[in-house]
């Protein structure tokens, strides 16, 4: 397994990149409320934006795109993020910028499972230590997957880390049945 760090992607792994973004997020689209899989427009803003670090993961053998993740500490570059809260929070860190958003992960689903995630959790920590970093989870990947303890041991794995849930958001139903 290769892996790659860009500013901006090269245009000849746009489309394999979307392809294996698009296929690694495709179970949420019917499994979280809230819309995990970016549109094409917003993937390819994001792809040559040059305050966001793309890591690509290929096969050393045939050079396909195994993997994709982005990383950044310009929170500004983040539209759900608040830069605000994390400004707050950690004043000198921010100043300092080592406050790095993870803003996704995307495994192709044939390669789940595998070395490739702790590859790339590695990989990206080496430039986030010492530092924070942030990441999101919608409940299907913290419930089901376990996802926060799964980084956690990856990262326990390479020296000390304290984890913290910083925030959570909830959405509920509110059901109308018909008359009887």
């Amino acid at each position: 397994m290769v892996i790659e760090a860009h500013w901006l992607l090269p245009s000849e792994l746009m489309e394999p990149a979307w392809q294996v973004y698009r296929e690694a997020f495709e179970e949420l689209r019917i499994r979280a409320v809230q819309r995990h899989l970016m549109l094409r427009s917003e993937f390819d803003e994001q792809m040559r934006d040059a305050r966001i670090r793309k890591y690509v993961v290929r096969d050393p053998e045939d050079g396909r795109l195994l993997a994709l993740a982005t990383l950044t500490n310009d929170l500004d570059a983040m539209p759900l993020v608040s830069p605000d809260y994390f400004e707050h929070r950690w004043p000198a860190l921010y100043a300092e910028r080592r406050i790095w958003y993870c803003g996704f992960y995307a495994i192709h689903p044939e390669h789940q499972g595998s070395a490739t995630f702790v590859r790339l959790v590695t990989e990206m920590r080496a430039i986030i230590a010492p530092g924070i970093a942030v990441m999101d989870f919608c409940g299907r990947n913290e419930e089901v997957r376990r996802m926060p303890q799964v980084v956690r041991t990856i990262l326990a794995r390479q020296g000390d880390v304290r984890p913290e849930r910083l925030d959570a958001q909830a959405y509920w139903s509110y059901e109308f049945p018909a008359a009887s």
